[in-house]
């Protein structure tokens, strides 16, 4: 397992406490480069830019904000920011609307009265842990899903008003309500084997759920105030199908997350199977595709609490990230080659994605969020490859090697003469192999 060490940093300026799903990636303002937001436990809500250390515009919530997310949720072909607090506050901001800013600075002037209200402010059922913006049921329409500290699984879906389609006059309109057996720590959406999305949720013990997509016709909007759940409740048992992921027995009451969608690249088209990620808070890692194939399982000595997924490579496959509250991060190829970079702090928070950073694009990077109030951003998380490889053999992939070889009138196929010159030039005395 080699070990990494990303040195290109910004350190971000974050004074509050927050929960592990109140940060996200995502295009906030719909300029096509990514931004990064966190929400706090006093109700802020922050959006950094670049590598400006100060947050690029901050707003208000009611209550404590638990989860964010960046999403086109009202199906209006732009994102909108979504701030759901532990009360049930649901907030949502539109950004692409440019405020005032100072002429002496690229901040956003901290603003008051309507300017710095929400969008749109709704009240859903409370105690929310996680929230999804995705298209679950294959319809091409965004939905919100929502999970909650009580084992419960909501799904919404953003309605225009009859006689307007501005967001303000709009709202969620509850779909289905699920109830699971565990608590629920992540919440995914992964083609299943005939390539229709399927929602999935994680369970305790290193196991998920699918979650059945069938609607009501007439479902009552649920504020969290007394209404009806009967049409909900009678199928919220028989729409949940439980998955066990191997024959091992794990703790039942370890904590599992789970990450789906996980892009395989350039592949053969009759293969409609969908990669999905699990990991666990006592150190498993698993892949796996729609069909229940377990492709590889890792097991590490860290306490893993994140899941992600991206490209550091470049070839179009995503890798696996998972993050330990020590720091630890694993990075896992779908061929199962692992490296691993230590962040220097315990994490509070983590995720990882595509940010604009100093060279004004998007590129991988890996977020965390220390306890001494900091918010660290790696940018440019970029690998030529992921195995280990020989430094001969790099080197008689390039064309010019046996060229520059021949100037020096050494046999290219004379592995001894290579390998003494080679090291001498690292190391300045000889010795019969070098590798890498």
């Amino acid at each position: 397992m080699r070990s990494l060490s990303y040195v290109q940093r910004v350190s971000l300026d974050f004074s509050g406490t927050l929960f592990p799903h109140a940060i996200c990636l995502g295009d906030a303002d719909n300029d096509t480069l990514n931004e990064l937001v966190v929400g706090d436990t006093s109700g802020k809500l922050s959006v950094y830019k670049n590598d400006d250390s100060k947050p690029w515009l901050t707003r208000s919530c009611v209550g404590m904000v638990t989860c964010v997310g960046v999403g086109d949720i009202c199906n209006k072909g732009k994102n909108f920011v979504v701030a759901v607090g532990a009360e049930g506050w649901f907030h949502l901001f539109d950004l692409s609307v440019s405020p005032a800013k100072s002429e002496s600075t690229n901040h956003q002037e901290v603003l008051f009265g309507e300017d710095q209200k929400p969008s749109f402010t709704q009240h859903i059922p409370a105690n929310t842990k996680v929230i999804l913006i995705s298209d679950i049921d294959g319809d091409g329409r965004s939905e919100l899903v929502v999970g909650y500290t009580d084992r419960v699984v909501r799904a919404f879906r953003w309605e225009d008003s009859a006689d307007s389609s501005d967001i303000g006059s709009g709202q969620l309109v509850l779909l289905k309500k699920w109830l699971l057996e565990g608590q629920v720590d992540s919440l995914s959406v992964n083609p299943g084997p005939e390539g229709v999305p399927e929602l999935m949720v994680s369970q305790p013990g290193c196991g998920y759920a699918i979650l059945l997509c069938t609607w009501n016709r007439k479902v009552p909007i649920e504020t969290g105030e007394g209404a009806s759940e009967t049409p909900i409740s009678e199928g919220a048992t028989r729409d949940v199908i439980l998955h066990l992921t191997s024959g091992r027995i794990h703790n039942k009451n370890v904590s599992t997350h789970l990450i789906g969608s996980i892009s395989r690249g350039p592949t053969d088209e009759s293969s409609r199977c969908g990669f999905f990620a699990l990991c666990t808070l006592d150190g498993t890692l698993k892949l796996m595709d729609s069909s229940d194939q377990l492709l590889w399982s890792v097991q590490v000595d860290h306490q893993l609490f994140a899941l992600q997924k991206l490209d550091v490579t470049g070839d179009g496959r995503e890798e696996v990230v998972a993050c330990a509250w020590d720091g630890q991060t694993y990075i896992i190829d779908h061929n199962r080659t692992v490296v691993r970079f230590q962040f220097d702090e315990n994490v509070n928070a983590f995720c990882a994605g595509q940010y604009t950073c100093k060279d004004g694009r998007n590129s991988p990077c890996l977020v965390y969020v220390s306890f001494n109030h900091k918010i660290y951003v790696y940018w440019r998380v970029e690998l030529e490859r992921m195995e280990s490889t020989n430094l001969l053999k790099v080197l008689e992939e390039k064309e010019e090697y046996r060229e520059l070889l021949g100037k020096l009138h050494i046999d290219a196929d004379d592995n001894t003469a290579v390998r003494d010159l080679i090291h001498n030039l690292l190391y300045g005395n000889k010795k019969n192999t070098i590798s890498t």
